[in-house]
């Protein structure tokens, strides 16, 4: 038997190359996030940072992927606008 067949007869189905794509870049976003939070002792922002890391392991559809990673990214944003 296949293996991709025996996966997706389980239920479980490998994940779209956009979807890949996204949570590279978002995690990539959240790792500078963290690391500037770090740096500058700023809490807030390592925590927009740790979200965007591991929401993706919670997100299984693709435009659900970016929903929240664009939210996520608008939230950091405002944060680091304000100071």
């Amino acid at each position: 038997m296949d293996t991709l067949s025996a996966l997706q007869s389980l239920g479980l189905e490998l994940p779209s190359p956009a979807y890949i794509a996204g949570a590279i870049v978002f995690g990539l976003v959240g790792m500078a996030a963290y690391w500037h939070g770090k740096r500058a002792q700023q809490p807030r922002t390592r925590w927009w940072g740790v979200a965007l890391m591991f929401y993706p392991y919670a997100v299984s559809r693709t435009w659900m992927l970016f929903a929240v990673g664009v939210a996520l990214c608008a939230g950091l944003w405002l944060d680091m606008r304000r100071g």
